[in-house]
């Protein structure tokens, strides 16, 4: 990605200090969720930066909705759309440095909350696939080490210092970090015999 491309697509970036009120959001959003879809999704976790207590956010809440089979994902898409949340009608994938863009354990659906509602996406994700368990350690650990939350967030701030238009630009100085983290938090995770943390809904 070149500097022009960064620049290419723009909105503001903006992180805020952590407010306890991001878990209630969370709380609340899930519950309808999991109210609309039920069984259909095999669990409902509060991911990001407004998972990890303490850790400056873009004020956004992400959930991750786990379910068996991508390809049999109508029991959640189609009650959600019915509901007026938006988007989860074609995959996309995440991204990952050493894995090739369309690899299947990067696949996902992505929706939106309803037009007007606060801001949440909604990471729909298969059950032991790469990116599903990704989200889960990278908070997990998150919450685990302060000192590695204190660092993380010190990047989150200058990357939005540098580019306060640009989302693109504050994602591209931050994914480096992510794939630090992540290679540190898989050794804390066999350290510990890690397992997802289990207050979800």
């Amino acid at each position: 990605m070149t500097e022009y491309d960064i620049m290419k697509k723009s909105r503001p970036v903006v992180v805020s200090e952590y407010d306890p009120q991001w878990a209630a959001g969370f709380t609340y959003l899930a519950r309808r969720i999991r109210g609309l879809v039920g069984s259909a999704a095999i669990r409902i976790d509060h991911i990001g930066s407004t998972a990890v207590p303490g850790l400056a956010s873009k004020d956004i809440i992400d959930l991750q909705v786990t379910i068996a089979d991508l390809d049999r994902a109508e029991g959640v898409t189609v009650p959600l759309r019915d509901a007026g949340f938006r988007r989860g009608d074609e995959f996309v994938y995440d991204e990952f440095r050493t894995m090739a863009a369309t690899d299947p354990q990067l696949r996902k659906l992505y929706m939106r909350e309803p037009e007007g509602e606060r801001r949440a996406h909604i990471h729909i994700r298969e059950v032991d696939r790469f990116n599903q368990r990704y989200a889960l350690l990278f908070r997990d650990y998150l919450r685990a080490s302060e000192a590695v939350r204190k660092e993380y967030e010190v990047v989150k701030r200058r990357a939005a210092t540098l580019f306060p238009d640009s989302i693109d630009g504050y994602l591209f100085l931050k994914d480096p970090v992510f794939h630090i983290i992540y290679e540190a938090a898989c050794l804390w995770a066999r350290t510990v015999e890690w397992a997802p943390d289990g207050a979800y809904l």
